[in-house]
Parts: C-alpha cells; sequence; structure tokens
C-alpha cells in the first residue's frame, strides 16, 4: 500500500488539507484536496488543492503570486485531515488581501474583521 491509500478521501474523493506557517504556526487557511492535488504536491513542494467551486485543480498562487512552499506534510490520526506546513510567499494566503483567511473574531456576539487587509484584491487578481 502507498502513502496515497492511507488517506481517507471523503465520498466525493476530497480530504480537508490545513496550511499552517511555518515558524509562527499560525493558521492560515483551510482547503480541499483530491488525489491528484496531494499528489502533485508531494511531487512539487508547492501546495495544490482542489477548487469546489472552479471544479479544477487550483495551484496556490496561480494567479496572485503567493505561493505556498510546503515544508512538511502530515495525516491526523483519522487518516482524514492533512496538515500542510508552509513558507507563505508574499505574505498572503487570503483572497481577502489578508495575512489569513481566518481574520474575523467572535466580539460580543458579533463577527469583527481583526487583521488588516494588506493588499487591495483588485491589485492582486486583475
Amino acid at each position: 500500500m502507498g502513502w496515497l491509500d492511507e488517506v481517507r478521501f471523503d465520498a466525493d474523493g476530497l480530504v480537508p488539507a490545513i496550511a499552517q506557517e511555518a515558524g509562527s504556526g499560525r493558521i492560515l487557511m483551510v482547503a480541499w484536496m483530491n488525489r491528484e492535488a496531494l499528489a502533485e504536491t508531494e511531487a512539487s513542494g508547492r501546495a495544490v488543492y482542489w477548487s469546489r467551486s472552479r471544479n479544477r485543480l487550483w495551484r496556490k498562487g496561480e494567479e496572485s503570486g503567493h505561493v505556498q512552499t510546503v515544508k512538511e506534510l502530515r495525516l491526523d490520526c483519522d487518516g482524514d485531515v492533512v496538515l500542510l506546513t508552509v513558507e507563505q510567499l508574499g505574505g498572503i494566503a487570503c483572497h481577502t488581501g489578508r495575512h489569513s483567511c481566518f481574520y474575523r473574531r467572535l466580539d460580543d456576539g458579533e463577527w469583527r474583521a481583526v487583521d488588516p487587509v494588506l493588499k487591495d484584491p483588485e491589485v492582486i487578481y486583475r
């Protein structure tokens, strides 16, 4: 059995993938991977995800230039979640132009943006 066979993909052939920043340990984003995305990530050393909205492989940074270089891949105890330790090139992981997709915090019953926009998304995605 190969390493990919140990991953428990769901009925749609996907597994959740958490991107964690090397060094800081901050969670940058959560995405999905299919078998092909995970295999390409391992082979290339760059994060490749499955875009459910586009229904195709999404090579992180292909439009924005904000590539994730993979330092380590881990699989959880149940085999159904992948953790990528990454170096986030350009310092922006989120399509909103923020460092992390987790920029909203619950304060007094409301979600509030607490992290700044580092670059206008309209400039990133022309």
